[in-house]
């Protein structure tokens, strides 16, 4: 048996893609080509993991199996194949970071800017996705580096470590009736149209957590995607939300947003990094790990 990288590109390309054409273009190959591995991948397995069907070509259940291993080797052959280009050349090279939406919208892009001016040989990217998107990604062998807002939570392999504590706050119009109110209680929070954040969202499972443990029913007015579009719809006094400070200190200190602390809040929220154990830590990734350590300056 040969399952050699381009038969494994292939499973990954063809879920992905579900046509042979974009997958021969891709691999700079012609269409014959590719059907001749598809089924001699077929062959040498002993079990069909192709089917077509309505113009497009699936995987089979073996297929689906297979492609969970394809996805990890194929990262890990382009991370050594990277990795190992890294010692001809010392001081360059690549980073691939990945971010939950906070860190990523308004921690990183800063860090990022500097970083790079101290290391010009370097090459990095940012992808912006939910927490669990970014922990699957590490998993996966896809990103060096995930940073990302949730809940304190070990994942083997998986090292994690904590940046600084990102403290939620409810956001709302200066104009709202909240702003007469130091202090919020829980039950204030019943009689309140809010804004939800998507189901995937990190800071959604918060909320629902929170509102459980204090016995309150929030009314949904809207549930949105996005933090930049819950801050405008809370400009306009169209209802309060549960967001990261680290999101709305422009908007505080213009004096289009106010904010609260959440009234008896014991669920804390944190940035951390993160990166897989299983994968070669690089000097520049070592570089980069420091340079978050030193540059992040803890919520006070």
């Amino acid at each position: 048996m040969n399952i050699n990288l381009v038969k494994l590109e292939i499973v990954e390309l063809i879920e992905r893609h579900k046509k042979i054409t974009p997958v021969a273009g891709l691999l700079g190959l012609k269409q014959p080509t590719v059907t001749f591995h598809m089924k001699n991948l077929e062959e040498e397995l002993g079990v069909p993991l192709f089917e077509s069907r309505a113009g497009k070509i699936n995987l089979t259940e073996a297929g689906a199996a297979l492609h969970h291993y394809a996805v990890k080797i194929n990262a890990l052959a382009q991370e050594a194949e990277r990795v190992v280009k890294e010692f001809r050349e010392p001081g360059t090279g690549s980073l691939k970071i990945g971010a939950s939406y906070v860190p990523g919208t308004y921690i990183l892009p800063e860090l990022i800017s500097r970083f790079v001016k101290n290391h010009p040989k370097t090459k990095l990217s940012l992808s912006i996705k939910p927490a669990s998107l970014i922990k699957d990604m590490l998993l996966n062998h896809e990103i060096d580096i995930g940073v990302f807002s949730a809940g304190p939570a070990a994942h083997a392999p998986l090292a994690i470590e904590t940046v600084c504590e990102d403290e939620m706050v409810v956001i709302f119009a200066p104009n709202h009736k909240f702003s007469r109110y130091e202090q919020l209680y829980p039950d204030m929070l019943n009689d309140v149209p809010f804004l939800f954040h998507s189901p995937e969202s990190s800071t959604r499972a918060l909320t629902e957590k929170w509102a459980q443990a204090n016995g309150v029913q929030l009314s949904c007015a809207m549930e949105l995607d996005s933090v930049e579009a819950i801050k405008q719809v809370a400009m306009r006094g169209e209802g309060v939300s549960f967001v990261s400070r680290l999101a709305v200190g422009r908007e505080v200190e213009r004096g289009e947003l106010a904010v609260r602390a959440i009234p008896q809040n014991h669920v804390k929220r944190y940035v951390f990094y993160a990166f897989n154990e299983h994968r070669h830590k690089s000097s520049l990734m070592d570089a980069f790990i420091d340079y978050i350590r030193s540059s992040v300056t803890p919520l006070r």
